[in-house]
């Protein structure tokens, strides 16, 4: 009786090619008879133990398939970036081929066939992947506009070294409104268009680019973002979004503001704005919820109240805080 080799376990952990098996010592004939490994695609295997885990198959995924690129929903989710929460926890297979390659027909894996330009493409750990900025533009077909909106602001926004580790966003609108100009034809490009007219720096999270969105929508002013209560003090508190001339700042509170040190330094930040004259109005996940519904119309209520204050409106004439 043929005694049974063990199976190298760095093969177990994700799945395989052929050529990496063969380098890892299985024969070719051994493989095909282990009962354990299972044919995911062609050229591709995996271990019965192996769980599903997003990135080690697109990795493998991207390793036997030459030329091609994981695009889309997966590219977003390597990428790590804001989907709404019917795609967050999204396990699709998308890669994409350029048109003078055969499409992909992959059993459980979605095609695209697509021009891209050379810099829409990038290799991250061992990933050949979609860019980020070239991502936003394949979702453009599929998300509706607050959402792409929302990815673009992500993409735009200022980062913070001192959390982030990096001082450059990820792209600018300028860049953005170029590689849209470079794929006229593309599906999708009209609501990229619209996207790109209404995103904008400044907002730290998607929440807050849905809590602008609905504003907008409910017929108020744009608000200015990251509105620092002294405009000339780089430390100075901030307020998410607001209105300087009229002394109202706005603030989104997701989960994270629930710890303490966090919330201490809320209170501090608020009454900061409070003790100069501003109202702060404070917006969570229940509001997030309904759309920004009842946040909008006491937004609204909050800006009219302020319009009649003699002192504010004198401010606001004035350009003033």
């Amino acid at each position: 009786m043929e005694k049974s080799t063990p199976f190298p376990a760095t093969l177990v952990v994700a799945p395989f090619t052929l050529e990496e098996a063969i380098t890892a010592g299985v024969a070719r004939p051994q493989l095909w008879r282990r009962p354990e490994i299972e044919s995911v695609s062609r050229g591709l295997y995996r271990h019965a133990d192996w769980d599903f885990e997003l990135t080690a198959a697109a990795r493998s995924l991207s390793a036997s398939s030459p030329g091609a690129w994981v695009s889309h929903v997966t590219a977003a989710r390597i990428h790590g970036l804001c989907l709404p929460p019917w795609l967050s926890d999204s396990n699709e297979l998308h890669l994409s081929k350029p048109r003078h390659l055969q499409p992909v027909r992959r059993k459980g894996v979605i095609g695209h066939t697509v021009l891209v330009s050379e810099d829409e493409i990038e290799n991250v750990h061992g990933i050949c992947i979609s860019t980020r900025a070239r991502t936003w533009l394949d979702l453009a077909r599929r998300l509706p506009l607050s959402d792409l909106v929302c990815l673009g602001d992500e993409l735009i926004r200022i980062p913070r070294p001192e959390f982030e580790g990096r001082t450059d966003s990820f792209t600018t609108i300028a860049a953005l409104r170029t590689m849209v100009d470079r794929h006229k034809n593309f599906q999708g490009v009209v609501r990229a268009r619209e996207a790109l007219e209404i995103m904008r720096v400044g907002a730290d999270s998607a929440p807050e680019t849905l809590l602008r969105l609905a504003m907008l929508d409910a017929g108020i002013p744009e608000p200015e973002l990251q509105v620092r209560l002294r405009p000339d003090d780089p430390f100075s508190p901030s307020a998410d979004l607001g209105f300087r001339g009229r002394r109202v700042a706005i603030q989104y509170d997701g989960g994270h503001h629930l710890e303490e040190a966090q919330a201490l330094s809320d209170r501090r930040r608020d009454k900061a704005f409070e003790a100069a004259g501003w109202v702060v109005l404070k917006f969570g996940k229940e509001d997030l919820a309904d759309n920004f519904a009842k946040a909008t119309r006491r937004i609204k209520k909050v800006l009219r109240t302020a319009w009649t204050d003699p002192a504010v409106r004198a401010g606001f004439v004035r350009g003033g805080m």
